[in-house]
């Protein structure tokens, strides 16, 4: 079983999650529930929880539309450049054009530079500080929090559950990114159609609350080393998935070699 990477938004193993053993054989009643299990048994499974809210909140803003590789060092170098103290109150008052060398790498860095101020004042307006706004997260009703974070500008629902997942700690939250967006149509845990929203939704009423967390990280990594959008394993025959078996393949044709967005199939 491979370790978790310490490049992606759960931090890896410095990203306040502990391991967990969730076994899901008994009480796994849905097609989604089964595929999050054998997911935890294929790489990990860890409970999250921990990471600071604001700092979550910046890292995920880096992490939109860009990979974790390039993400990873601007977010470093923020920190280097920006924390040490409240890291709310330094950002809301940070020089832009300072801002914007520091997060470079993460691509989109003057639009970037604009949110992460933004809610840098957001913060320091609502809740006074970094620490305030941070136990926030942890305490206040979840709905509550995920929905003053999308009045947030530049926050959307990815952002606002990777804040809930990784520094509320909050079971059954699962984001979804783009790779859970395509793995989870293409399987079938939810129709081809849906939005990000609409998997997020069915993938929280079908998943148990306390597998979510892994299921999202987990499904990342199976969609980086198998589930890829342009050639997934099951090109090579179904003994190169792990999931084939149970996946309806939904946009891949392995007798033809076609791939397409489960959305573009056609009845």
């Amino acid at each position: 079983m491979p370790d978790e990477p310490d490049e992606n938004i759960s931090g890896g193993s410095g990203g306040g999650g502990r391991e967990v053993a969730v076994d899901l054989s008994a009480s796994a009643t849905t097609r989604a529930a089964v595929v999050v299990d054998r997911l935890g048994d294929l790489y990990w499974q860890k409970a999250y929880g921990g990471q600071g809210g604001f700092e979550c909140l910046v890292r995920t803003i880096l992490s939109q539309n860009t990979s974790d590789k390039a993400s990873q060092p601007a977010h470093d170098r923020l920190m280097e450049r920006f924390g040490g103290g409240d890291l709310a109150e330094s950002l809301a008052a940070a020089d832009r054009e300072a801002l914007v060398e520091a997060i470079r790498s993460a691509g989109l860095y003057n639009q970037k530079s604009k949110l992460i101020i933004g809610v840098a004042g957001d913060v320091l307006s609502d809740f006074g500080s970094e620490a305030d706004f941070d136990q926030w997260v942890r305490e206040a009703d979840p709905e509550t929090v995920r929905e003053r974070l999308l009045e947030m500008k530049g926050v959307g629902p990815k952002t606002a559950d990777c804040v809930l997942l990784f520094a509320g700690g909050r079971d059954g939250v699962f984001p979804v990114d783009t790779h859970v967006h395509r793995i989870s149509r293409r399987i079938g845990l939810a129709p081809a159609d849906s939005d990000h929203e609409g998997v997020r939704e069915r993938l929280e009423r079908d998943v148990p609350d306390e597998a979510c967390g892994f299921g999202h990280t987990a499904m990342i990594q199976f969609g980086r080393e198998y589930c890829t959008a342009r050639k997934p394993a099951c090109l090579d025959g179904p003994e190169a998935c792990p999931m084939d078996d149970v996946c309806e393949s939904v946009g891949v044709s392995p007798e033809t070699g076609d791939v397409c967005d489960p959305a573009d199939v056609r009845e």
